[in-house]
């Protein structure tokens, strides 16, 4: 038994068994439903890409994190650590290929070498929805508007999204003489929510002798438009910058969902290549697991691979991280399977009825499968009630010949007997969309 290997997955890596994986799918496929709603349409890109095109425009952090190697043909190649990157290439590489605006969404795996923790995995799911081609108030509305309903259609509403503007930052940096530590500056106010005030203070006191200028303007100041008013004051007046993020407003007024929001000036997103509106989610019962879903506007990250100009804005969610939230919350229902019905099997003389009858509950729309093996009713009893299937059809010899069957609710154990298939299937389905 020595030559045994002995079965593991790598430290930050994780088997989905079914209840996992069929919830983090039902979540995927609700989200696909309402990024099409918004007309986002789908594309994929390769786990792999040249080392350049995903590092060219990222900090010392960012290429610590990556799975890095040289490949058979002696090329530097990594393992994607965001879908944000590679779209920007994808973009420039397809451009004449493309219509501008255009709306994509990619659901799809990405890799970070960091360090594990609760929600966070070095293998993960993002579930990214971008418009590129417009720099316009309405797309940065509707980015933040699918932020909104995306986590509304999983069951996800008690939130605050809270958003800033890169731009005003910037401009005031500009005015107290700091905007060449800018990047540090954004790394530091970044870690806000996870460090306190006190540590960041203390960093930014490290990198420049404006620390407490920067704490005072990165400090909310009550309402939307006081918050609005107090970076205004402290980045030398009204801008471009700030007069995008009161249309923004003025649109969450009109479509009446204000009240979401949050305009936070520490809200900075550390990569470097945000340059407008950004935004971070937390949960309102669960804050401490950190943003469920960030994003914000990139206008010159396309860029790096294309001279025309290509703006751009979206967001991610986080559904790994999302999925440990909701689970903590009580949210998460485990489903053992997608059946709505199993029909057990009391003997192989009833093998071609069982069939039958499973063949006309599907004609019907009903889910259900034939246990395949005539064992003791108690095993078959006991393997349903582990895929939590919620209804149980039984079938005498007598109901071979009446045409007829018993169904079971396998949560209330009411039988209801003599009823055709036909009569099953309406029951079944009938609860089904009541419940």
């Amino acid at each position: 038994m020595s030559d045994l290997i002995q079965p593991k997955v790598l430290k930050g890596f994780r088997d989905f068994l079914p209840q996992d994986e069929i919830l983090r799918a039902d979540l995927i496929e609700r989200l696909t439903a309402t990024y099409r709603a918004y007309g986002f349409v789908p594309i994929d890109t390769p786990v792999l890409e040249y080392t350049e095109i995903l590092l060219r425009k990222s900090n010392g952090e960012t290429e610590k994190q990556v799975f890095r190697f040289e490949d058979n043909g002696h090329r530097d190649v990594s393992m994607r650590f965001d879908l944000t990157v590679p779209f920007a290439r994808f973009t420039a590489e397809h451009k004449e290929e493309l219509y501008f605006p255009f709306k994509r969404y990619h659901i799809a795996k990405v890799w970070r070498g960091e360090k594990p923790q609760a929600g966070r995995y070095r293998e993960f799911v993002q579930c990214d929805f971008d418009t590129v081609g417009s720099d316009s108030a309405a797309s940065d509305f509707e980015i933040l508007a699918l932020m909104r309903a995306a986590l509304a259609s999983i069951g996800v509403e008690r939130i605050s999204i809270q958003v800033n503007h890169r731009g005003i930052f910037n401009r005031f940096l500009s005015v107290i003489g700091a905007e060449k530590e800018s990047e540090d500056i954004l790394r530091a106010v970044d870690r806000l929510s996870k460090d306190g005030e006190d540590k960041v203070a203390e960093e930014l006191g490290r990198i420049t002798g404006s620390a407490e200028r920067i704490m005072e303007y990165i400090r909310p100041c009550g309402s939307f438009e006081e918050t609005l008013r107090h970076m205004e004051a402290l980045s030398g007046g009204e801008s471009a910058d700030s007069k995008r993020m009161r249309e923004i407003h003025a649109m969450m007024r009109a479509a009446g969902i204000q009240d979401t929001y949050v305009l936070n000036p520490s809200i900075t997103r550390g990569l470097d290549y945000y340059t407008g509106v950004v935004y971070e989610t937390f949960l309102t019962d669960l804050p401490s697991i950190g943003s469920v879903c960030s994003g914000g506007r990139y206008d010159n990250l396309a860029g790096l691979y294309t001279r025309d100009r290509i703006p751009g804005v979206g967001a991610s969610i986080g559904l790994d991280r999302l999925i440990a939230a909701l689970t903590e919350l009580g949210l998460a229902r485990a489903k053992g399977s997608y059946l709505d019905a199993e029909i057990y099997n009391s003997g192989e003389q009833m093998a071609v009825h069982y069939q039958r009858i499973a063949a006309e509950l599907r004609e019907k729309g009903v889910s259900v499968e034939v246990f395949p093996d005539p064992v003791k009713m108690a095993r078959q009893y006991n393997l349903t009630e582990k895929k939590n299937v919620p209804w149980g059809i039984i079938v005498t010899e007598k109901d071979a010949q009446n045409g007829t069957l018993t169904l079971k609710d396998l949560k209330t154990r009411e039988q209801t007997e003599g009823i055709t298939a036909a009569e099953a299937a309406e029951k079944i389905l009938g609860k089904s969309r009541a419940t």
